[in-house]
């Protein structure tokens, strides 16, 4: 299954790319709206999901890219034991990956993650996020890897281990 390894490198080509597109053309800060609950804001996270531990200190640089190089090898490792036919989760397993890489490759050499797309959730007080989380391909891709992970494992039938051949109608030896 290692050839779906290529969906993970598209992942992390289209991460890197615009990442770099929105570096060199917005201010950090800098709020453009695309459609009315989209924006382009050009943020940088030190911490994780939310920005979670952002305020730890730098070493949380490194633990985060000690987890992602954990990660990605475990999901890697399972990609390329998935047989033919699971292909769903090969998916699933590539976007976590080039998800995982893309963040990564922001981390070692940049010491922060570069976020830029918002999206407005009407629904949701704006007093609960100041400001409002912004993310990136990447983490659209492990988002998304992670959904298709969850919907095939629930409605994907599990798969029975071959039974032994039926008796013959008559000779059953049962007890």
């Amino acid at each position: 299954m290692k050839h779906w390894l290529w969906l993970s490198l598209f992942v992390i080509i289209l991460d890197q790319a615009t990442k770099w597109l929105v570096l060199d053309s917005i201010a950090p800060g800098t709020v453009v709206e695309v459609l009315p609950n989209l924006n382009l804001t050009l943020a940088f996270n030190t911490g994780a999901a939310f920005s979670f531990l952002a305020q730890a200190g730098g070493w949380q640089r490194w633990l985060f890219a000690a987890f992602a190089l954990v990660v990605t090898g475990v999901l890697v490792a399972w990609l390329l034991r998935l047989r033919p036919r699971e292909r769903f989760m090969a998916a699933a397993l590539a976007l976590i990956i080039g998800g995982a890489i893309g963040n990564l490759i922001d981390r070692v050499l940049l010491g922060h993650v570069i976020d830029f797309i918002q999206v407005w959730l009407p629904w949701i007080p704006l007093q609960l996020f100041n400001p409002w989380p912004a993310f990136n391909i990447a983490d659209s891709a492990i988002t998304a890897g992670v959904v298709v992970m969850i919907v095939h494992t629930l409605f994907t039938p599990e798969e029975r281990p071959e039974s032994a051949p039926a008796s013959p109608a008559g000779n059953d030896t049962r007890p």
